[in-house]
């Protein structure tokens, strides 16, 4: 039974990770194409370098997908807040069906709504229609993140803080908050990665010359695959390995001193 499911996972990350190697693979090369690897050269990696569009699309993508999570993660963190703290179970389970709805909505209907309503309020289609765009999908992320950190709270630190004479605002901010504080980073980061990697909504609501990385990869795709869209992926994928694994140590790290903490504090108590 382990044999099969060792070879059930090695198929897996075959299937999802061979593809990619691929991908990596043929950024180096020499050629034009991906049907033959005619030798090493790091040519694309230049002209990458060399194409100004494609970077400043990077880094409006980048601008756009940062500033959508930090709007999203404050309106889906106040959004969560409500539905928590509704007192009627029906007003509760009405917000959170709202909330859901968004979530398994397609993306093209989504999109083509977001559209509709663009042009009909007379909206210029451009970064601020992609902004907000990004915002509405990215919210109902952020509060499913946000809503179990708040379940999970021991109510009594809340009572405890008013007690002892805390106010509302200190309540919330040295109590509430430190205690969601994993969800609210878990929504931020859940919400950036939507928004880098959206497509489908990012297509309806793009326009006056702005576009976005995957807007931009697809219109290329239609012309030909080129091995510039290799080199960029090379390093996106290169750059997302370093976060991973950067947030992996520091958490590694963050459990020892919290042990370290935890060790002294009963060692001082005996």
């Amino acid at each position: 039974m382990k044999k099969m499911q060792k070879a059930y996972l090695v198929f897996v990350f075959l299937l999802l990770y061979l593809p990619i190697g691929y991908l990596l693979i043929y950024s180096f090369n020499a050629g034009e194409g991906m049907r033959q690897f005619t030798g090493f050269s790091l040519r694309h990696y230049q002209e990458l370098w060399d194409d100004t569009r494609l970077l400043d699309i990077v880094f409006d993508t980048l601008i756009l997908a940062l500033s959508a999570s930090l709007i999203a993660t404050l309106v889906g963190t106040l959004g969560a807040l409500t539905v928590f703290r509704s007192q009627r179970q029906l007003t509760k389970s009405v917000l959170l069906s709202l909330n859901n709805v968004l979530l398994v909505s397609p993306d093209v209907i989504i999109g083509a709504s977001l559209l509709i309503l663009f042009t009909t309020i007379g909206l210029q289609l451009g970064f601020f229609s992609t902004l907000l765009a990004h915002v509405a999908f990215s919210i109902p992320i952020v509060v499913l993140m946000v809503l179990p950190r708040l379940r999970e709270m021991n109510p009594d630190l809340v009572l405890a803080a008013r007690d002892l004479g805390a106010s509302p605002r200190q309540v919330m901010t040295q109590v509430v908050l430190p205690n969601i504080a994993p969800g609210i980073m878990a929504g931020f980061f859940m919400a950036l990665t939507y928004s880098l990697d959206d497509f489908a909504v990012t297509f309806f609501v793009t326009g006056n010359g702005f576009s976005t990385l995957s807007v931009e990869v697809y219109s290329r795709a239609r012309q030909g695959i080129s091995l510039e869209i290799n080199a960029l992926s090379a390093l996106m994928v290169f750059v997302s390995f370093l976060i991973v694994l950067g947030t992996y140590y520091y958490q590694q790290h963050r459990m020892k001193r919290q042990k370290k903490k935890s060790f002294l504090t009963a060692r001082s108590l005996s």
